[in-house]
């Protein structure tokens, strides 16, 4: 079995080349996990881990029913309805609601750059001449809380444009971070969520990477979170893990690495703010 799955990684990463389009990587990757884990509905990997992960799955469903999300949801409606000090607030600057998560990330050419959703929240509040709020921690959660509670059933639907070159290096760039081994212990993101995925680490079990951003911003209730986090928080935690310096929170690097990420969720559905150990 050990061989099999080894042959399997080793298949992955060879249909997951440099001369890969984004579509053929997906389709590598759902190929992978379709025979790693072969009686998984592909519609479950939007539940991450709980995928895969059956005595999980309970303790996720029996946290459901009283979720700790709940409050950030709460305070992030008060956010998205009152005004900023100039009488404008976010209903201007995204006049199709709250239910916006599934358009990003997406490639802004005016900007040539990958626009996530925290980046244009802030943009937003820079436009009205509001203070940006922090990316990883704060009320950044509470918005993006209540906007990925609205958008949930929004199915993920990320576009890498053909005729803009720089978009193609964006997601290159995230697929190639998602690939590189980094850090005193010499891990890739992918030799946990490719290779070892399913398996333990502590107690947790190693999520498949189709699904890993359907479901954000998280409630961990984990020690050093006991709160809602965002994915680059996430992305932070990873790089400590592996004893590697974390990249700048909304920097170029995770910024690329999540567009690379959303683009193999395509056709899932949101599900978030979720709750995780």
């Amino acid at each position: 079995m050990k061989k099999l799955l080894i042959s399997l990684a080793v298949l992955l990463v060879t249909a997951v080349s440099a001369q890969a389009g984004p579509e053929e990587d997906r389709m590598a990757f759902i190929k992978y996990y379709k025979g790693k884990f072969p009686n998984v509905p592909m519609e479950e990997y939007a539940n991450g881990a709980y995928a895969i992960d059956p005595v999980g799955r309970e303790n996720w469903e029996a946290i459901e029913e009283f979720p700790p999300y709940e409050p950030f949801i709460d305070r992030g409606q008060v956010m998205w309805e009152k005004p900023f000090a100039n009488g404008k607030g976010y209903k201007d600057c995204f006049p199709d609601g709250p239910a916006i998560a599934h358009n990003y990330p997406r490639w802004d050419r005016e900007q040539g750059l990958v626009m996530t959703l925290p980046l244009a929240l802030n943009q937003c509040r820079k436009a009205n001449s509001e203070k940006p709020l922090k990316y990883k921690k704060g009320p950044i959660n509470d918005i993006l809380s209540y906007i990925a509670f609205q958008s949930r059933g929004k199915v993920v639907n990320v576009e890498v444009p053909k005729d803009d070159p720089r978009a193609m290096a964006a997601y290159e760039d995230g697929k190639k971070f998602y690939f590189t081994r980094r850090g005193q212990l010499n891990f890739s993101c992918a030799t946990c969520h490719v290779q070892n995925t399913g398996l333990k680490v502590r107690t947790e079990i190693l999520s498949p990477s189709v699904g890993h951003i359907t479901h954000w911003p998280v409630y961990r209730s984990k020690v050093d979170w006991g709160t809602v986090g965002t994915l680059h928080r996430r992305f932070t935690g990873c790089n400590k893990n592996i004893r590697a310096k974390p990249m700048k929170a909304q920097g170029p690097e995770y910024r690329n690495l999540e567009y690379f990420l959303s683009y193999l969720s395509n056709g899932l559905e949101l599900n978030g703010p979720g709750a995780r150990k």
